[in-house]
């Protein structure tokens, strides 16, 4: 099944509608989880009543793409999981306290500098949880985190464009043998660096003098028992991940599951003796995990999945190779490509099109690819995992994104790219 045949006419209908209800949550008062999940089932219905194949090759390949999406809800959900445990013990107050300042643009500076190395060393999904749960430690104010939570989802998938475990684009490219370490770093680090400056500056144009909501800060919240242990080792497990993986080859959800056990098994030790240590131990901590979140996770990847079962996510890749001759100007297009659509499937299918021969390892379009699909999401605010867990997090929604952030993020995108092609 190829092409925009009459089904798949009707399910890129049905998308294109989520996509808009999602993007105006805020006019038509419907939870954009909600949107989602009803949009991907009905893709898919769509998918298995025009399927020529058997029932059970459809249900095989359901199963298939699910599998996949669980991977990425099962790492939200163990990541997600270990912030609100170092939280609830008061562990993130110490570092706090040491970030805590109260000029608008100092703060600006700090958050992109950490978000930035911090994703390259984690991913960029990983940090921007990390660094929104920092951010609203240190800023209490909302409408005051704004553009910092942009630059975290700005500076965090820039960051983990150079690096072969900071986004999970860029791990597709170096598992499959496109890029080398080394050089994915070398050549992909000062673009990814350079994009993040135009809206830097922009941003820091908009935040002037210093916080108004500081009454929380100002009042040290004494820690809970065991607060710098369960700082450190959730530090620790975060960063047990990618090293995991890299001595495994396991997928990076099986790390965060053993990281998060292990935490579990650590605090329940700790605390069991204690009747009011309960609200420590992980079993009520799950109960304020933001399900909601995850809900979306779910809906929009299984439908972006749906897209994908129908090849018109390769037939559009296809369709840009025929007639998009220059490397530098395909990989931009897929940039923008990846602000739209998640760039997983978009980078899936290029490795497929483009053979090793024709380019080997290392190749400039490898290159740019990685940057490009890494950096390419932040343009809108549904086009990267950061980018959703940021819209979950702070309620920011799809418009607001567009207007006050999108077009200096385009200008540093597009500035990055020609730094590649020109050096």
């Amino acid at each position: 099944m190829s092409g925009l045949s009459t089904p798949n006419l009707i399910l890129l209908i049905f998308f294109a509608v989520g996509y808009v209800a999602i993007i105006f949550e805020f006019w038509i008062k419907v939870n954009k989880s909600a949107v989602a999940l009803l949009t991907a089932v009905v893709c898919w219905t769509i998918y298995f009543i025009a399927d020529p194949q058997p029932l059970q090759t459809s249900l095989s390949f359901l199963s298939v793409k699910l599998s996949m999406v669980s991977q990425i809800l099962f790492f939200l959900l163990g990541a997600m999981t270990l912030v609100e445990l170092i939280d609830s013990h008061k562990g993130f107050n110490t570092v706090v306290e040491q970030l805590h300042t109260r000029s608008q643009k100092k703060m600006l500076i700090l958050i992109t500098v950490i978000a930035f190395f911090l994703s390259a060393i984690l991913d960029n999904f990983t940090t921007t949880i990390l660094m929104i749960t920092l951010l609203r430690k240190l800023v209490t104010h909302r409408k005051e985190r704004f553009y910092l939570a942009c630059m975290i989802v700005v500076a965090a998938n820039a960051g983990g464009a150079w690096t072969p475990i900071g986004d999970v684009t860029t791990t597709m490219l170096w598992i499959n043998g496109q890029i080398s370490t080394l050089n994915v770093i070398k050549h992909v680090f000062f673009p990814s660096f350079v994009s993040i400056l135009i809206p830097f500056l922009y941003f820091s144009r908009k935040m002037k003098g210093n916080f108004t909501g500081e009454e929380r800060l100002s009042k040290k919240e004494e820690l809970e028992p065991g607060a710098h242990l369960v700082f450190g080792l959730g530090i620790g497990a975060f960063l047990f991940v990618p090293i995991f993986k890299w001595l495994t080859g396991m997928p990076p959800f099986m790390g965060m599951i053993i990281a998060l056990a292990i935490l579990w098994v650590i605090t329940d030790l700790m605390h069991h003796k204690h009747e009011k240590r309960q609200h420590l131990r992980v079993t009520t901590i799950l109960t304020k995990i933001d399900v909601s979140t995850i809900m979306f996770f779910l809906g929009i990847l299984l439908t972006v999945e749906a897209l994908e079962a129908t090849h018109m996510l390769s037939d559009l890749a296809t369709f840009a190779k025929t007639y998009i001759k220059s490397d530098a100007l395909l990989a931009t297009v897929l940039g923008f490509l990846s602000s739209i659509i998640d760039n997983v499937p978009l980078v899936a299918a290029s490795i497929g099109m483009y053979s090793l021969e024709n380019y080997p390892l290392d190749s400039s379009l490898w290159m740019m690819i990685a940057y490009a699909a890494g950096t390419g999401g932040s343009m809108l605010i549904i086009g990267s995992s950061a980018g959703v867990a940021l819209m979950g997090m702070e309620r920011i929604d799809f418009v607001t994104y567009l207007k006050k952030a999108s077009f200096p993020i385009f200008l540093g995108f597009l500035l990055g790219m020609l730094i590649y092609v020109l050096f």
